[in-house]
């Protein structure tokens, strides 16, 4: 999804018509589908978001009451509307600290712990009274029958029409990878527990040696945990905070890397990232991602 073009002036212009005030008006770092900004108002920080769809935000309003707490910090969502007849907006409560993402290298290596933790926690929380699995909706029910069936998703042509990729080398390359993910997916176990989905870098808030928000719920889904350490793995030779929290990691469980679980999750987040950036022009990420899940593929085969 294009993100959308909005100038400043209107920003600030929608913001006092909302709030009767803004202060300190000025943009953040953005994902891939959202503008971001952060202003004050009544001498409260916030962070204003907008995109051409509110669903995400939605799944935001619903980590912060049924997840947040003290040991997982979610910025609470003060409101959901519509900033135009075409886009949707979000503010949230500016949580202190900067991105992982953002964080000087150096400062790095003091916050692999307490990241760590976090994603312990969100590994131990219950999420079986909400039905359903994978990607979840606004109402927390997620979209899958099961784990494996959110997995396999990505080998559907009903879903996924590898076929409609206009590159030729993303075509012919797709189909042994989804070959190997499919058998490494038969040993992947059916587990009910809560995961971010594109857990760190520039979605977890650090400050002073602690994490202060866990942000962007869009792509939370209900399934195996490790599934947000395989995306660490995965982005890792792309961000020096995720090589170090990738080192980490083993460093902790040093067998952790060489799981086949571990890389068939790794692979699966791969696959969709190729797809993704393909359908959406993005030709350069999409050969990257082709070559980091070849990494995976291959070493995966030479090591047994």
């Amino acid at each position: 999804m294009e993100k959308p073009s909005v100038e400043m002036p209107a920003v600030a212009a929608f913001l006092i018509k909302e709030f009767g005030e803004c202060a300190a008006l000025g943009q953040l770092a953005e994902g891939e589908e959202s503008r971001a900004f952060e202003f004050q108002a009544n001498d409260n920080p916030y962070v204003l978001r907008i995109s051409r769809s509110a669903g995400g935000f939605h799944k935001d309003a619903f980590a912060y009451c049924a997840f947040s707490g003290p040991a997982l910090p979610i910025p609470e969502i003060v409101r959901i509307g519509n900033f135009d007849e075409d886009l949707s907006y979000c503010v949230s409560r500016k949580a202190a600290g900067i991105t992982l993402q953002d964080l000087p290298e150096d400062d790095l290596p003091t916050i692999v712990e307490p990241v760590a933790h976090v994603l312990d926690v969100i590994a131990s929380t219950d999420v079986r009274s909400l039905g359903g699995f994978g990607r979840f909706g606004p109402d927390g029910v997620g979209h899958f029958p099961t784990w494996h069936a959110y997995l396999m998703a990505i080998a559907d042509a009903r879903q996924y029409d590898w076929l409609a990729l206009q590159s030729h080398e993303l075509r012919a390359a797709a189909p042994p990878l989804l070959e190997k993910f499919v058998q490494w997916a038969d040993h992947c176990p059916e587990i009910c527990g809560l995961v971010h989905g594109d857990f760190g870098s520039n979605n977890v808030l650090a400050h002073a040696g602690r994490v202060t928000g866990v942000i962007d719920w869009s792509e939370a889904l209900i399934g195996d945990p490790l599934y947000d350490m395989a995306n660490i793995f995965f982005w890792r030779p792309w961000l020096r905070c995720m090589e170090h929290q990738a080192l980490f990691l083993e460093q902790r469980a040093p067998v952790l890397e060489r799981s086949l679980q571990l890389r068939a999750y790794q692979l699966r987040i791969g696959l969709e990232q190729l797809f993704q950036s393909a359908m959406n022009g993005a030709q350069e990420d999409a050969l990257w991602a082709l070559a980091r899940c070849k990494a995976i593929a291959g070493r995966a085969v030479s090591d047994g």
